[in-house]
């Protein structure tokens, strides 16, 4: 929930910084493993600026003496010049275009990396409060924007700026007066092109936002089909989504017409300059005999240095567009986690696996207490169910034991640890888990059983299926344990699953194992296959078990009944079950069939 709000003051943190400081923050992180390739690159430029640049210049000589002079043996010396400029230029435009590839290709794959690992640690917290197909579908959008910032970077410096500097200076030493021509119509150009790129930068970022709602919705359509057709949701869907695709296409259309605008712009300034030129040269040719070949030399380079100069008009634009990618990406990168571990926090040392809650107080965010000021003992290698109503905060408890989230007040302690005070990493070791609702990543069968214990030999998750009643089924698929799962288990039943779901929580070893309602997704018949796979896997272990059947967890050694966030009883099947006026007793008779 903090973590939302930070991430938020972020970006507008971010939207306010200057385009050189996102610039120095890529070339810092970027620059050094890179710093070969770059000066290759560069290196590939500077020779397409001076090729560029030399083809300009030789048109002198070319007029002079080749159409004016007639001096036939200096032809196949100026063409040759001229051939091996252009074979020069095609070879370094190569070797520039595939090195910058190679470079921005490894920035993108690093960035992604580096933005995995960094989601791994920021704390379910965050995740409940951000849709997980937005996130997704922006870091998708804006993962390019730091690779393009340095490519223009180096492109604009190395190859469009040379160029534009060679070139002005064969205008110059060809005929200054014509320069100043020429460059007395740049700075309205130049202001011009600034108050179109501040316009700009505002609008990219709205339309990046809508971009990634608008496949946030649509991915969201994808994984809940099913639920969209059942309750003829087509519709309504159809008109949400259609509002938000009209939006984002507004939005592009005010960035095209305002990135488009450099267009005219230049144009124009290139038609001016260009006529100018034109007119001032004629007169000087044809009434003061000026020879014509510095002329040539002059309107070749002129034509040349367009192109650059025209890139470089819109660098400005397009910079913008990159860096509001890069800074959502950063606005990303630097949310720092809010469970942070303390310096030189120990590792969890289990013996007798006993779970306890002292005086546990959880909120979500400013909302009201979930729990308030709870006392539990779950003792070592014993069965703790929590059961109770809706709402009273079973789940909750649950997510706190592994650190999902912290209690706003109170502690949790396994075996007289803190667990706020030790690793994560070796808090969830030692636990197993199974929620309420089963969940299979991409791969097969086999693989997802082994997540639970990635050294887990194939006899040992096999075993796993065994001790979860999934072994039969699993060898009833096409490819029997090597079958892919599909997205989130499509291809298998919701009992099915859940089935996979516990036998990766069995192959982990774990000696605290903590289930959900674990059982909620099986018919009878998988529920009482699974049950008896239960029974066995949680002797010698300490169990923490949600339920709301209560038939399910009778043989508990301990079973504690809640509501509204507090202990309400606490006892074993058989005396809350006698208990006249109790919640527990009450609520079995319920269940009771008739």
């Amino acid at each position: 929930m903090e973590e939302a709000e930070k991430a938020q003051q972020r970006n507008a943190q971010l939207d306010s910084g200057t385009l050189t400081s996102v610039l120095k923050r890529i070339i810092a992180e970027n620059g050094r493993e890179h710093v070969r390739g770059y000066l290759f690159a560069i290196l590939c430029l500077v020779a397409v600026a001076l090729s560029t640049a030399f083809t300009a210049w030789i048109m002198e000589s070319v007029v002079n003496e080749a159409f004016a002079n007639k001096r036939a043996d200096l032809v196949w010396i100026i063409c040759g010049a001229i051939f091996i400029a252009f074979v020069l230029r095609g070879l370094a435009s190569y070797g520039q275009a595939v090195t910058l590839s190679k470079i921005g290709n490894n920035i993108v794959a690093q960035y992604q990396k580096r933005l995995y690992t960094h989601l791994m640690k920021l704390s379910v917290g965050f995740y409940s409060e951000s849709r997980s197909a937005h996130l997704a579908a922006q870091i998708s959008q804006n993962v390019n924007g730091i690779r393009d910032v340095l490519n223009l970077t180096v492109t604009s410096t190395a190859r469009d700026f040379l160029s534009l500097i060679a070139l002005i200076f064969v205008m110059i030493t060809k005929d200054p007066i014509l320069s100043l021509i020429v460059f007395g119509v740049a700075p309205p150009l130049l202001y011009a092109l600034r108050y179109v790129s501040r316009r700009l930068r505002s609008a990219t970022r709205e339309s990046v936002e809508l971009n990634s709602h608008v496949l946030g919705a649509m991915q969201e359509t994808i994984q809940g089909i099913a639920i969209v057709k059942a309750f003829t949701m087509e519709e309504e869907l159809s008109r949400k989504v259609n509002g938000i695709i009209d939006a984002a296409e507004n939005r592009s259309n005010r960035i095209a017409r305002l990135t488009e605008r450099t267009s005219p712009l230049t144009e124009t300034f290139a038609g001016l300059s260009i006529s100018s030129v034109v007119g001032y040269a004629a007169f000087r040719s044809i009434y003061d005999g000026v020879p014509p070949g510095a002329f040539f030399a002059f309107i070749t380079a002129l034509l040349m240095a367009y192109d650059p100069a025209r890139r470089l008009a819109k660098l400005q634009v397009q910079m913008e567009r990159a860096v509001v990618n890069a800074r959502m990406i950063y606005a990303l990168l630097d949310l720092q986690p809010q469970q942070r571990e303390r310096p030189g926090a120990p590792d969890l040392v289990v013996s007798e696996a006993r779970v306890e809650l002292k005086g546990v107080t959880f909120r979500y965010g400013e909302g009201d207490a979930i729990l308030k000021a709870v006392d539990i003992v779950a003792e070592g290698g014993k069965t703790t169910a929590l059961v109770g109503p809706s709402g009273a905060g079973k789940s909750t408890i649950i997510s706190l034991i592994p650190r999902f989230y912290d209690p706003s007040e109170g502690a949790i302690l396994i075996d007289g640890q803190d667990i706020s005070q030790v690793t994560k990493a070796s808090l969830r070791q030692h636990l197993a888990y199974v929620s309420q609702q089963p969940y299979l990543f991409e791969g097969t069968i086999r693989d997802n059983i082994r997540y639970g214990r990635p050294e887990a030999s194939d006899a040992e998750v096999e075993e796993a299926a065994r001790l979860a009643y999934a072994h039969d089924f699993i060898l009833a698929q096409p490819q029997s344990y090597e079958t892919p799962v599909g997205e989130n288990g499509v291809t298998l039943s919701g009992g099915q699953r859940q089935r996979l779901s516990i036998a990766r929580a069995l192959v982990r070893r774990a000696p605290i194992l903590l289930l959900d309602e674990a059982t909620s997704a099986l018919d009878n018949e998988s529920e009482a296959a699974v049950q008896k796979a239960l029974d066995t896997a949680m002797k010698g272990r300490t169990v923490v078990v949600v339920a709301h059947r209560l038939s399910t967890i009778v043989k508990a050694d301990k079973i504690i009944v809640m509501a509204e966030g507090r202990v309400m009883e606490e006892g074993n099947h058989e005396s809350l079950a006698r208990r006249p006026d109790g919640l527990y007793a009450r609520l079995n008779n319920l269940q009771a069939p008739v």
